[in-house]
């Protein structure tokens, strides 16, 4: 019966070990993927970042003293237009949009909010190709599906106001004829942050109806768990 047990214990021992081993070169061959992955993002990013530098050079695009060079902003956008979270989907989201005036400081700011505002309506298209997923799927009713989407239709303005500060990535002007100036202004945001303040704005607009559309919502938006917006 010794001999038994103590045969258990070997075979036990050297699996526990072998298991171990086998972890380890598992950690070290995704630790090497992940490098391996890095390095093709970054040159992939510096190639599309260089070409696209020189386009907006040869249309007057330049950066104002003080700022990184035209080509490392590019860098910067791209990679992480390129970055993905754990589940291979876009980690950013990014928004550009330009504007026109005599002072930069000025048509800047206002390019930054408009960019917040073409981000904003990409969550509000995904939202609304949601809700008519389901209707296909025949999960929610058209009537409901309708609501919702009007609610959503109305909420590009809210969801830009829900948005907290964005991350600008690129700025950049040109001078036109007149001496105004053009100021183009590219702004990255996290997508799980963005949605979730999409979907808190839709919702709460839902609840002023007297409806419980909102929890049809959260059926749609939420899988299980995985929704990290606070229920109201």
């Amino acid at each position: 019966m010794k001999k038994i047990v103590c045969i258990v214990l070997a075979l036990f021992v050297g699996a526990t070990m072998l298991d171990a081993q086998n972890q380890k070169e598992l950690a070290k061959e995704r630790k090497e993927i992940t490098k391996q992955a890095q390095k093709d993002l970054n040159k992939k990013a510096g190639k599309t970042a260089k070409k696209e530098a020189k386009r907006l050079a040869k249309e007057g695009w330049t950066v104002t003293p003080g700022q990184l060079p035209l080509e490392k902003q590019l860098d910067k956008a791209f990679l992480m237009q390129y970055e993905v979270d754990e589940n291979n989907y876009p980690k950013y989201i990014i928004g550009e949009a330009m504007s026109i005036g005599e002072n930069y400081d000025a048509a800047f700011i206002q390019a930054q909010e408009l960019a917040k505002l073409q981000i904003a309506s990409q969550i509000q298209a995904d939202v609304t190709a949601l809700v008519e997923n389901t209707v296909a799927n025949k999960q929610l009713q058209a009537e409901d599906a309708a609501s919702i989407t009007e609610t959503v239709a109305a909420s590009k303005t809210l969801i830009s106001q829900r948005l907290g500060r964005v991350i600008p990535v690129v700025q950049c002007y040109r001078v036109k004829t007149n001496k105004n100036k053009e100021v183009m202004a590219r702004v990255a945001y996290n997508a799980k942050m963005a949605r979730d303040a999409a979907v808190s704005a839709i919702r709460d607009e839902l609840k002023k109806k007297g409806e419980d559309l909102h929890k049809k919502l959260d059926s749609i938006i939420c899988d299980g768990d995985s929704c990290t917006v606070p229920a109201k």
